[in-house]
Protein backbone atom coordinates (compact mmCIF):
# COMPACT_ATOMS: atom_id res chain seq x y z
CA UNK A 1 0.00 0.00 0.00
CA UNK A 2 0.61 3.37 -0.77
CA UNK A 3 1.05 6.42 2.04
CA UNK A 4 -1.66 8.42 -0.45
CA UNK A 5 -4.10 5.64 -0.05
CA UNK A 6 -2.81 5.46 3.95
CA UNK A 7 -3.60 9.27 4.10
CA UNK A 8 -7.15 8.96 1.97
CA UNK A 9 -8.40 5.56 4.09
CA UNK A 10 -7.44 8.67 7.44
CA UNK A 11 -9.39 11.72 5.67
CA UNK A 12 -12.44 9.36 5.08
CA UNK A 13 -12.16 7.92 8.72
CA UNK A 14 -12.01 11.44 10.32
CA UNK A 15 -14.62 12.67 7.88
CA UNK A 16 -17.37 10.27 8.43
CA UNK A 17 -16.95 10.50 12.57
CA UNK A 18 -17.13 14.02 11.86
CA UNK A 19 -19.81 15.03 10.13
CA UNK A 20 -22.09 11.32 9.85
CA UNK A 21 -23.64 10.84 12.81
CA UNK A 22 -23.87 6.29 13.41
CA UNK A 23 -26.76 4.90 13.67
CA UNK A 24 -28.01 3.94 16.93
CA UNK A 25 -27.73 0.81 18.23
CA UNK A 26 -29.10 -1.43 20.56
CA UNK A 27 -26.20 -3.36 22.91
CA UNK A 28 -22.55 -3.33 22.90
CA UNK A 29 -20.82 -2.05 20.09
CA UNK A 30 -19.09 -3.33 17.55
CA UNK A 31 -15.22 -3.54 17.65
CA UNK A 32 -15.09 -2.22 14.47
CA UNK A 33 -16.78 0.90 14.04
CA UNK A 34 -19.12 2.18 11.24
CA UNK A 35 -15.94 4.47 9.84
CA UNK A 36 -13.68 1.95 9.83
CA UNK A 37 -16.11 0.02 7.95
CA UNK A 38 -16.92 1.79 5.25
CA UNK A 39 -12.73 2.61 5.09
CA UNK A 40 -12.32 -1.01 4.78
CA UNK A 41 -15.15 -1.30 1.81
CA UNK A 42 -13.73 1.56 0.65
CA UNK A 43 -10.23 0.51 0.14
CA UNK A 44 -11.27 -3.64 -1.02
CA UNK A 45 -12.72 -1.55 -3.80
CA UNK A 46 -9.52 0.49 -4.53
CA UNK A 47 -7.64 -2.39 -4.33
CA UNK A 48 -9.45 -4.34 -6.78
CA UNK A 49 -10.16 -7.35 -4.50
CA UNK A 50 -13.84 -8.24 -6.04
CA UNK A 51 -13.38 -11.43 -3.53
CA UNK A 52 -14.37 -10.62 0.09
CA UNK A 53 -12.26 -13.70 1.05
CA UNK A 54 -9.36 -12.91 -0.68
CA UNK A 55 -9.88 -9.17 0.32
CA UNK A 56 -10.07 -10.22 4.24
CA UNK A 57 -6.99 -12.47 4.06
CA UNK A 58 -5.04 -9.72 2.22
CA UNK A 59 -6.07 -7.10 5.00
CA UNK A 60 -5.30 -9.57 8.18
CA UNK A 61 -1.83 -9.96 6.74
CA UNK A 62 -0.98 -6.52 4.83
CA UNK A 63 -3.45 -3.53 7.17
CA UNK A 64 -3.17 -4.47 10.75
CA UNK A 65 -1.95 -0.84 10.77
CA UNK A 66 -4.85 0.78 9.76
CA UNK A 67 -7.49 -1.45 11.47
CA UNK A 68 -7.32 -2.84 15.20
CA UNK A 69 -9.99 -5.32 14.46
CA UNK A 70 -11.00 -6.91 11.29
CA UNK A 71 -14.03 -9.23 11.07
CA UNK A 72 -14.45 -12.92 9.66
CA UNK A 73 -16.06 -13.07 6.18
CA UNK A 74 -20.10 -14.12 7.65
CA UNK A 75 -19.62 -10.96 10.06
CA UNK A 76 -17.79 -8.33 7.25
CA UNK A 77 -20.53 -9.71 4.94
CA UNK A 78 -23.27 -9.10 7.28
CA UNK A 79 -22.30 -5.76 8.08
CA UNK A 80 -21.57 -4.58 5.25
CA UNK A 81 -25.22 -5.37 3.35
CA UNK A 82 -26.61 -3.78 6.19
CA UNK A 83 -24.58 -0.60 5.71
CA UNK A 84 -26.40 0.60 2.31
CA UNK A 85 -28.31 3.28 3.46
CA UNK A 86 -25.25 4.65 5.33
CA UNK A 87 -23.40 4.56 2.65
CA UNK A 88 -25.70 6.47 0.36
CA UNK A 89 -25.84 9.21 3.25
CA UNK A 90 -21.81 9.39 2.98
CA UNK A 91 -21.55 9.66 -0.98
CA UNK A 92 -24.31 12.83 -0.25
CA UNK A 93 -22.24 14.19 2.44
CA UNK A 94 -18.94 14.43 0.47
CA UNK A 95 -20.14 15.21 -2.78
CA UNK A 96 -21.66 18.39 -1.06
CA UNK A 97 -17.67 19.27 0.17
CA UNK A 98 -16.79 19.79 -3.26
CA UNK A 99 -16.46 22.73 -5.37
CA UNK A 100 -18.73 21.45 -8.66
CA UNK A 101 -21.95 21.02 -5.95
CA UNK A 102 -22.54 24.41 -6.79
CA UNK A 103 -22.24 24.25 -10.18
CA UNK A 104 -25.31 24.44 -12.64
CA UNK A 105 -24.29 21.17 -14.67
CA UNK A 106 -25.28 17.52 -13.61
CA UNK A 107 -25.13 14.67 -15.62
CA UNK A 108 -27.76 11.74 -15.86
CA UNK A 109 -27.84 8.12 -17.36
CA UNK A 110 -28.23 4.78 -16.68
CA UNK A 111 -26.26 1.50 -17.48
CA UNK A 112 -26.53 -2.30 -16.76
CA UNK A 113 -25.85 -4.14 -13.94
CA UNK A 114 -25.57 -7.67 -14.01
CA UNK A 115 -26.91 -9.79 -11.71
CA UNK A 116 -26.29 -13.49 -13.27
CA UNK A 117 -25.23 -15.12 -16.46
CA UNK A 118 -27.25 -18.72 -16.40
CA UNK A 119 -30.68 -19.96 -16.38
CA UNK A 120 -30.42 -21.73 -13.02
CA UNK A 121 -28.59 -18.20 -11.33
CA UNK A 122 -32.17 -16.85 -12.45
CA UNK A 123 -34.04 -19.35 -11.42
CA UNK A 124 -32.43 -19.64 -7.71
CA UNK A 125 -31.72 -15.98 -6.74
CA UNK A 126 -32.85 -14.47 -4.08
CA UNK A 127 -33.12 -11.20 -6.40
CA UNK A 128 -36.29 -12.73 -8.29
CA UNK A 129 -38.47 -10.19 -8.56
CA UNK A 130 -36.47 -7.85 -8.17
CA UNK A 131 -33.96 -8.23 -11.08
CA UNK A 132 -35.11 -8.97 -14.81
CA UNK A 133 -34.03 -9.39 -18.31
CA UNK A 134 -33.19 -6.60 -20.24
CA UNK A 135 -31.50 -4.64 -23.25
CA UNK A 136 -27.92 -3.38 -23.34
CA UNK A 137 -28.12 -1.11 -26.53
CA UNK A 138 -24.67 0.09 -25.75
CA UNK A 139 -23.58 -3.78 -26.39
CA UNK A 140 -26.44 -4.98 -28.32
CA UNK A 141 -26.94 -7.67 -25.37
CA UNK A 142 -29.44 -9.06 -23.39
CA UNK A 143 -28.17 -9.02 -19.37
CA UNK A 144 -30.33 -10.01 -16.31
CA UNK A 145 -29.73 -8.22 -13.52
CA UNK A 146 -30.81 -4.00 -12.54
CA UNK A 147 -29.90 -0.89 -13.99
CA UNK A 148 -27.99 1.35 -12.27
CA UNK A 149 -29.35 5.11 -12.25
CA UNK A 150 -27.20 7.74 -11.56
CA UNK A 151 -26.59 11.75 -11.08
CA UNK A 152 -23.57 13.40 -11.30
CA UNK A 153 -21.35 16.39 -11.01
CA UNK A 154 -19.47 17.46 -14.17
CA UNK A 155 -16.28 15.64 -13.03
CA UNK A 156 -18.27 12.21 -11.70
CA UNK A 157 -18.98 13.17 -8.21
CA UNK A 158 -22.23 11.13 -7.49
CA UNK A 159 -25.24 13.18 -6.35
CA UNK A 160 -27.82 10.42 -6.35
CA UNK A 161 -28.29 7.08 -7.68
CA UNK A 162 -31.00 4.16 -7.59
CA UNK A 163 -31.00 0.84 -9.04
CA UNK A 164 -34.51 -0.80 -10.39
CA UNK A 165 -36.15 -3.19 -12.81
CA UNK A 166 -34.56 -3.08 -16.47
CA UNK A 167 -38.36 -3.64 -17.45
CA UNK A 168 -39.08 0.36 -16.38
CA UNK A 169 -38.55 3.07 -18.67
CA UNK A 170 -35.85 5.36 -18.08
CA UNK A 171 -37.75 8.29 -18.04
CA UNK A 172 -39.69 6.52 -15.44
CA UNK A 173 -37.38 5.70 -12.90
CA UNK A 174 -35.22 9.01 -13.44
CA UNK A 175 -38.42 10.88 -12.63
CA UNK A 176 -39.20 8.98 -9.14
CA UNK A 177 -35.55 9.63 -8.42
CA UNK A 178 -35.14 13.31 -9.10
CA UNK A 179 -38.42 13.57 -7.26
CA UNK A 180 -37.46 11.89 -4.43
CA UNK A 181 -34.38 13.76 -3.87
CA UNK A 182 -35.68 16.71 -5.32
CA UNK A 183 -33.83 18.72 -2.56
CA UNK A 184 -30.37 17.95 -4.09
CA UNK A 185 -31.61 19.57 -7.43
CA UNK A 186 -31.71 23.42 -7.70
CA UNK A 187 -33.58 25.64 -10.13
CA UNK A 188 -31.84 27.23 -13.03
CA UNK A 189 -29.32 23.57 -13.35
CA UNK A 190 -28.62 22.18 -16.74
CA UNK A 191 -29.00 18.48 -16.68
CA UNK A 192 -27.54 16.75 -19.69
CA UNK A 193 -28.68 13.25 -20.74
CA UNK A 194 -28.97 11.41 -23.68
CA UNK A 195 -31.57 10.41 -26.54
CA UNK A 196 -33.48 7.74 -23.87
CA UNK A 197 -34.63 10.42 -21.96
CA UNK A 198 -36.35 12.24 -24.48
CA UNK A 199 -40.16 12.94 -23.72
CA UNK A 200 -42.56 16.07 -23.20
CA UNK A 201 -43.95 14.62 -20.45
CA UNK A 202 -39.94 14.33 -18.54
CA UNK A 203 -38.55 17.25 -19.88
CA UNK A 204 -41.95 19.63 -18.62
CA UNK A 205 -41.63 18.02 -15.60
CA UNK A 206 -38.22 18.73 -15.36
CA UNK A 207 -39.04 22.30 -16.20
CA UNK A 208 -42.18 22.95 -14.58
CA UNK A 209 -41.18 20.89 -11.37
CA UNK A 210 -37.84 20.97 -10.76
CA UNK A 211 -37.03 24.55 -12.86
CA UNK A 212 -34.16 22.60 -14.74
CA UNK A 213 -33.29 22.87 -17.99
CA UNK A 214 -32.54 19.39 -19.60
CA UNK A 215 -30.13 19.29 -22.84
CA UNK A 216 -29.97 16.09 -24.94
CA UNK A 217 -28.52 14.83 -28.37
CA UNK A 218 -31.27 15.67 -31.19
CA UNK A 219 -33.26 12.84 -32.16
CA UNK A 220 -33.30 12.33 -35.74
CA UNK A 221 -36.99 12.97 -35.92
CA UNK A 222 -37.22 16.00 -34.43
CA UNK A 223 -36.03 20.02 -35.25
CA UNK A 224 -32.56 20.76 -35.03
CA UNK A 225 -31.90 21.94 -30.94
CA UNK A 226 -28.83 21.06 -29.43
CA UNK A 227 -26.74 18.81 -31.85
CA UNK A 228 -25.16 15.80 -30.95
CA UNK A 229 -23.47 16.77 -28.04
CA UNK A 230 -20.95 13.62 -28.48
CA UNK A 231 -17.94 15.16 -26.17
CA UNK A 232 -20.20 16.31 -23.20
CA UNK A 233 -21.82 12.81 -23.82
CA UNK A 234 -18.63 11.09 -23.03
CA UNK A 235 -18.43 12.48 -19.35
CA UNK A 236 -20.87 10.36 -17.93
CA UNK A 237 -20.16 7.29 -20.08
CA UNK A 238 -16.18 7.90 -18.67
CA UNK A 239 -17.46 7.81 -15.15
CA UNK A 240 -19.14 3.97 -16.01
CA UNK A 241 -15.94 3.43 -17.39
CA UNK A 242 -14.26 4.15 -14.10
CA UNK A 243 -16.75 2.53 -12.32
CA UNK A 244 -16.74 -1.29 -13.82
CA UNK A 245 -12.99 -0.66 -15.41
CA UNK A 246 -11.41 0.44 -12.16
CA UNK A 247 -13.67 0.01 -9.48
CA UNK A 248 -15.26 -3.57 -10.73
CA UNK A 249 -18.69 -2.73 -10.63
CA UNK A 250 -19.61 -5.79 -12.47
CA UNK A 251 -17.92 -7.91 -10.60
CA UNK A 252 -20.02 -6.96 -7.35
CA UNK A 253 -21.08 -10.50 -6.20
CA UNK A 254 -24.14 -9.33 -4.43
CA UNK A 255 -26.91 -11.86 -4.03
CA UNK A 256 -29.70 -10.18 -2.07
CA UNK A 257 -31.14 -6.42 -2.75
CA UNK A 258 -29.36 -5.55 0.03
CA UNK A 259 -26.33 -7.30 -1.43
CA UNK A 260 -26.53 -5.73 -4.37
CA UNK A 261 -27.38 -2.32 -2.84
CA UNK A 262 -24.43 -1.95 -0.55
CA UNK A 263 -21.90 -3.38 -3.36
CA UNK A 264 -23.35 -1.11 -5.91
CA UNK A 265 -22.88 1.87 -3.23
CA UNK A 266 -19.59 0.97 -2.15
CA UNK A 267 -18.01 1.47 -5.50
CA UNK A 268 -19.80 4.70 -5.98
CA UNK A 269 -18.76 5.57 -2.31
CA UNK A 270 -14.86 4.33 -3.72
CA UNK A 271 -15.35 6.95 -6.22
CA UNK A 272 -16.79 9.52 -4.26
CA UNK A 273 -13.81 9.57 -1.64
CA UNK A 274 -10.92 9.64 -4.68
CA UNK A 275 -13.62 13.05 -5.96
CA UNK A 276 -13.27 14.32 -2.81
CA UNK A 277 -9.61 13.76 -1.37
CA UNK A 278 -8.61 15.25 -5.43
CA UNK A 279 -10.21 17.93 -4.65
CA UNK A 280 -8.72 18.24 -0.81
CA UNK A 281 -5.28 17.70 -1.85
CA UNK A 282 -5.52 19.66 -5.21
CA UNK A 283 -4.51 17.08 -7.54
CA UNK A 284 -5.10 17.75 -11.15
CA UNK A 285 -7.19 14.94 -12.27
CA UNK A 286 -10.46 14.52 -9.91
CA UNK A 287 -11.73 11.37 -10.91
CA UNK A 288 -7.79 10.04 -11.17
CA UNK A 289 -7.32 6.60 -9.35
CA UNK A 290 -4.01 5.76 -9.91
CA UNK A 291 -2.50 7.18 -6.66
CA UNK A 292 -4.69 4.29 -5.01
CA UNK A 293 -4.82 1.30 -6.30
CA UNK A 294 -1.68 -0.22 -5.36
Amino acid sequence: MTTRLDALLAALYVFIDDHVAPPRRIGRPPKLSDAELLCLATAQVLLCFPSTRHWLRFAHARLPHLFRCLPQQSGYTKRLNAAGPLISHVIETLARQVPTWHDDLRLIDSTPLSCGASRETVKRSDLAGHAGYGFCRSHSRFFWGLRLYLVTTAEGMPVTWCLAHPKIGEREVMRALLERDHHLVRAGQVILADKGFAGREFEAFLAEDLGVHLIRPDRWDEPARHGRLARSRQWIEAVFNTLKGQLSLEAHGGRTPAGVFARTGQRLLALATAIWHNWTTGAEVKRSLIAYDH
